[in-house]
């Protein structure tokens, strides 16, 4: 097998690779088991047509694209691998040239190659800082979350009022038809939450334990399933438990029940509250500059990222969504159904993220590169222990996988060079007060006199 490359425009390139007629006619043999069990000649027994009979009445071009999807796939990869001085960053875009019995198999692969990034200044960038601050009106916010945390449902013979909790069985149709999600057991709805087909909760008020209702609603005429927009629909419904909400009173006990380092409600507002509400908004700065670093950086940077690129990225962020999706049992087509979009659609609204995600990769890699960061032992025992965490797995089983793959190792390496690349430029970088940006801008737009 040979490869040539043609060097094309912003970072694109071709691959012409030349299979051997000998490795193609195999696949054509290949294909022609595949499918023999299926051919009918008369005078020959199903499955028993020799191949050159075969081939002589119906031609032997019926196996050439079973042929060429066997032959492409292996012959494409042998091609990547041995072109290590390019990284291709793209799915192929295919076309045969040759294909042929007896001829050598010849098809073209038109790919994406890793940009070249020229930086521009990435230390010393000015970010807008100001000064995390936590007031009483976000403590008592906080705590009320809390005190909602800690609720209380009792179980009470009462009619249902709005604020209460219904333990529910309910089962919908739509003439007389039951649809896809709407039957459930056990269910608890709290009256007034809004959480469901407006007008359902509003027909449960007043109901008791044992209770059995009708209940009419319409949904709405832009429901997310489209075939339920605007019907109406019955549902059955029979009430198990009403439950009154009670929440925890305020005082030194409830301070007390959650955390041990308190003994007053002062104690817990400020040792718990205050300092949970500044963690979290420091995190949020902590974010907020990282974001500004990096947009500034990659603007000051120069590189020219292949659409081809962008496309194979905005794809694969499609299918892990996907994937999470499945974890929580839904599909990816259902969803995109659900949200009236295709695949096609859904993978364009991605490809602004992906050229964002690809921004910041090249150019942290690049800064790596520049500020020779190596990921050394102790870096990567570190993350072997941090995955072993989260994994809930034997760091030795973790150290394993990754020992024993190649790419894998490669990958983490280079996930670590990148976020101490992060940390460089972030540490590096130079916090202005938020007046003095404003300041600053104002001054930029003003007009001259």
């Amino acid at each position: 097998m040979s490869v040539d490359v043609e060097r094309l425009e912003h970072n694109m390139a071709k691959l012409t690779i030349t299979v051997p007629a000998e490795t193609f006619d195999k696949a054509v043999t290949e294909a022609y088991k595949k499918m023999k069990n299926r051919i009918a000649v008369p005078g020959f027994r199903k499955g028993k047509v020799p191949q050159a009979v075969v081939e002589k009445m119906y031609g032997p071009d019926m196996f050439y694209e079973d042929a060429a999807n066997r032959v492409i796939p292996d012959a494409y990869g042998q091609a990547a691998d041995e072109l290590k001085d390019l990284t291709i960053t793209s799915e192929p875009q295919l076309d045969i040239v040759q294909i042929g019995k007896g001829q050598e198999f010849i098809f073209t692969a038109e790919v994406a190659l890793k940009p070249e990034v020229k930086l521009g200044e990435y230390k010393g960038i000015s970010v807008p800082v100001e000064p995390v601050e936590v007031s009483d009106e976000e403590i008592e916010e906080e705590l009320k979350r809390e005190q909602e945390k800690n609720k209380r449902e009792i179980p009470e013979e009462k009619e249902a009022e709005k604020d209460d909790v219904v333990n529910i069985d309910y089962k919908g149709t739509v003439n007389g038809v039951e649809f896809d999600g709407g039957s459930a057991d056990g269910y608890d709805l709290k009256l007034g939450s809004g959480s469901f087909i407006p007008g359902f909760e509003d027909q449960l008020i007043g109901v008791k334990p044992g209770d059995q209702k009708e209940v009419n609603v319409t949904f709405p005429s832009d429901y997310y399933a489209q075939d339920l927009a605007g019907k109406d629909a019955v549902f059955n419904v029979k009430v198990n438990q009403v439950k009154v909400v009670k929440l925890p009173i305020l005082d030194d006990e409830f301070a007390q029940d959650i955390s041990e380092e308190c003994d007053t409600l002062d104690d817990l507002k400020e040792k718990v509250i205050r300092k949970r509400i500044a963690d979290r908004k420091q995190e949020s700065a902590d974010r907020d500059k990282q974001e500004h670093v990096m947009e500034n950086i990659v603007a000051n940077a120069e590189m020219d990222i292949p659409e081809a690129m962008i496309l194979t990225q905005a794809r694969q962020m499609t299918d892990r969504f996907g994937q999470q999706l499945q974890m929580q049992g839904m599909n990816l087509e259902t969803y995109l159904q659900y949200m009236g979009v295709t695949r096609e659609d859904y993978d364009k609204q991605m490809e602004p993220q992906a050229k964002h995600n690809i921004e910041n990769r090249l150019v942290l890699e690049a800064i790596a590169d520049a500020e020779n960061i190596e990921a050394g032992d102790e870096d990567k025992q570190k993350e072997f222990e941090k995955m072993a965490q989260m994994y809930n797995m034997k760091v030795e089983d973790i150290t394993k996988m990754f020992t024993d793959s190649e790419d894998e190792m490669d990958a983490l390496i280079q996930d670590i060079r990148v976020n101490k690349a992060l940390d460089i430029v972030t540490e590096a970088a130079v916090g202005v007060p938020v007046e003095k940006v404003e300041a600053s801008v104002d001054e930029e737009a003003a007009p001259e006199e």
